[in-house]
């Protein structure tokens, strides 16, 4: 069998491809480049299928089919094929290059398929319909491809500035769907609302790559909507402006509290300490948001290589690590919040 043209679906994918290797997946067909689905007559944003039972649609604009190839999925799949590479490198076993040469591949497909253009500018759609149709809403699921690798740094930089962007960012969070899209409401379960562990993951990998001030703003977000609900984030919540309500709307049905939403704080914290270690690479990266937008932080009893770990920013954006092992070496990366 062959690899797939874009992955529709994700399990336990480190151990499927360390297992199988990278033809023992299903065939899909290859897209045929047909218009992007989009709304007649308003903005773009005629569905949203992040979950089998989501769908957005806004009116006279069709609707997306099932199987959905996710844009995230497409950045899951190149980050684990890199990273069966890296694994089997490390235990001497062959097949490293040939991964490579399927993730280089499937980001070539992704950039010639999954890349729209839209009011904002250019960026991936949210997925492929079952006739390989862009879906072109823009959505909080390309904030996922931050950090796998299957972006280039332009590419990243774009994506970053899109999800900075008052239609993205301009509520208590990431916005699961752009307010200028024609399917957007800001409580619709994935159509416009927040959820907390979404806006954690994006603004993790911002802080990673180095655009310091947007994750600060979302981390700012998700701390006014901790205090605004007790300290108990719930699952999701309205998609509202911050400047037209003064605190985040509940969402209904939502969980309260929620173990993703409340696993947004460590995220938050570790976003603000930047500490990365890499042990088998035998160092440590060392990236703290600049100038300290949060304040100072500090996380002790961390555990790197066996060692119990602390790392302190200090109100000026200093940081400094303490208890790591001789054989780790810092690299400091600290820069300018881009």
């Amino acid at each position: 069998m062959n690899v797939p043209e874009v992955v529709q679906t994700t399990s336990t994918m480190m151990v499927v491809i360390a297992t199988l290797g990278p033809d023992s997946h299903s065939h899909h067909d290859r897209p045929n480049g047909p218009p992007p689905v989009s709304a007649a007559g308003g903005a773009s944003g005629s569905t949203r299928p992040s979950a089998p039972s989501s769908r957005c649609s806004v009116p006279h604009g069709s609707q997306a089919t099932a199987p959905i190839a996710l844009a995230e999925v497409q950045g899951y799949a190149y980050q684990a094929a890199t990273g069966a590479a890296a694994l089997l490198e490390a235990f001497g076993r062959p097949g490293a290059e040939r991964w490579r040469e399927h993730a280089a591949a499937l980001a070539a497909r992704f950039r010639d398929r999954f890349w729209v253009e839209g009011p904002a500018g250019r960026y991936p759609a949210l997925a492929l319909d079952a006739a390989k149709r862009p879906v072109d809403s823009l959505t909080s699921n390309i904030g996922h491809l931050l950090g796998t690798g299957l972006l280039s740094a332009g590419e990243e930089a774009e994506v970053a500035r899109l999800l900075a962007s008052p239609a993205m960012s301009g509520g208590f969070g990431l916005r699961t769907m752009s307010a200028d899209d024609g399917g957007f409401s800001p409580l619709s379960y994935h159509c416009g609302s927040i959820w907390a562990h979404d806006t954690a993951i994006v603004l993790a990998e911002l802080a990673r790559a180095g655009f310091g001030g947007q994750a600060a703003g979302l981390a700012e977000g998700l701390l006014a909507v901790g205090e605004a609900f007790g300290y108990r984030l719930p699952e999701l919540y309205g998609g509202d402006a911050r400047d037209e309500v003064g605190r985040p709307l509940p969402y209904p049905a939502a969980c309260r509290p929620q173990a993703w939403s409340a696993a947004a704080a460590v995220t938050i914290v570790h976003a603000a300490t930047g500490l990365y270690p890499d042990v088998p690479e035998g160092r440590v990266a060392l990236r703290p948001l600049a100038g300290a937008p949060l304040g100072a932080v500090s996380a002790h009893g961390l555990r790197v290589a066996g060692h119990e770990v602390g790392v302190e920013v200090d109100a000026a954006g200093r940081a400094e690590v303490t208890g790591l092992p001789a054989n780790l070496r810092i690299e400091d990366l600290a820069q300018p919040a881009r």
